[in-house]
């Protein structure tokens, strides 16, 4: 009777923990996920194929449901993509709260779900255009780690460390702007060389 007691609690809070989604969510692996939906739903609107949208569909209810566990992209992203990038690159991913990631995935399940059904419905043009919203916003997550779907949870709910969107647009304007000064710098530089050259090739000879 012990053993079926406990055996009874062990595969309840085993399976409280399937269902549980991380918090916080490490950034890194966000947009790794991010990444992985921006190519799904490019190769939907190139493609035209209908069977697109059903990993597209899946991996955004098995994300809402137990967060990386039954998702493939998940595990990819938070056992094989994200380890190696810190290890490379050699930098501490930032982590991000859970719920609004959570909330985020799940008005990913309501665009491809709308999408699937517009497509079973023949009514193709109608998937085109969420699955290009869904597209958009998964860019401006993988690129930027500007997270639509946290905003709307900040704006609704409040979160007091939410992706601020002006924050992230300033952040990338400033990275920008030093690229490009960066740039000009490194192609002026054997300019300037050159005219010293000639300065000195031209210049007089000293006696």
């Amino acid at each position: 009777m012990l053993i079926g007691f406990v055996g009874d609690n062990l595969q309840i809070v085993n399976l409280r923990r399937l269902f549980e989604f991380p918090d916080p969510v490490n950034e890194t692996s966000a947009r790794v996920v991010a990444t992985g939906v921006m190519v799904m739903a490019i190769a939907f609107l190139v493609l035209r194929e209908g069977w697109v949208l059903v990993p597209l569909t899946y991996g955004f209810l098995a994300r809402v449901a137990t967060g990386p566990t039954l998702s493939p992209l998940g595990q990819f992203a938070t056992r094989i993509a994200t380890p190696r990038i810190e290890a490379r690159s050699g930098f501490h991913s930032r982590h991000v709260p859970g719920p609004p990631k959570r909330f985020a995935q799940a008005i990913g399940v309501g665009f491809t779900s709308l999408a699937s059904l517009a497509w079973v419905l023949d009514a193709p043009t109608v998937s085109w255009i969420l699955v290009g919203m869904l597209a958009t916003a998964a860019t401006l997550e993988s690129v930027f780690a500007i997270c639509l779907g946290c905003i709307v949870y900040s704006a609704i709910w409040g979160c007091a460390d939410c992706n601020d969107i002006s924050a992230r647009l300033r952040q990338a304007l400033v990275e920008a702007r030093l690229d490009v000064d960066a740039a000009a710098t490194a192609s002026a530089a054997p300019a300037d060389a050159a005219s010293i050259r000639s300065a000195v090739a031209d210049a007089p000879a000293m006696h």
